[in-house]
């Protein structure tokens, strides 16, 4: 091969790697780090009255989303352990919009998920 042809294709490597590197890979719960703290105030969000019924209605839907046996992003969100566990990342997909697919949810359930988050994830 020619030289010109060996440095075009390395080139192209590394451009192709650059890009590769620089994108977020877009699943969610692949960002751990929750957006910074939101502003709670007046919200006073409970895990029983506004975020438990919020997943079972938008997110827990079933197997292809995080019903029971779900394997995507943390996995089933059935139940407050699990909940729980991928708080931080519930809160990363639905304030940046990655979550729930196919939908949307309101500035204000947003807000209850994120201050809940924000306030402890606490089982009340």
């Amino acid at each position: 091969m020619k030289a010109k042809q060996i440095l075009f294709f390395l080139a192209l490597a590394v451009i192709g790697f650059a890009i590769a590197c620089s994108k977020e890979s877009g699943r969610p719960g692949d960002n751990q780090n929750p957006p910074s703290t939101t502003n709670c105030d007046g919200v006073n969000a409970t895990f029983s009255a506004d975020v438990f019924p919020l997943i079972q209605a938008r997110c827990a839907t079933g197997i292809g989303c995080h019903g029971a046996g779900s394997a995507n992003g943390p996995g089933a969100l059935t139940n407050f352990g699990q909940i729980k566990n991928a708080a931080n990342n519930i809160k990363s997909a639905v304030v940046s919009g990655r979550m729930p697919k196919g939908g949307t949810l309101t500035a204000d359930q947003i807000r209850q998920i994120s201050c809940w988050v924000d306030n402890g994830s606490l089982a009340n």
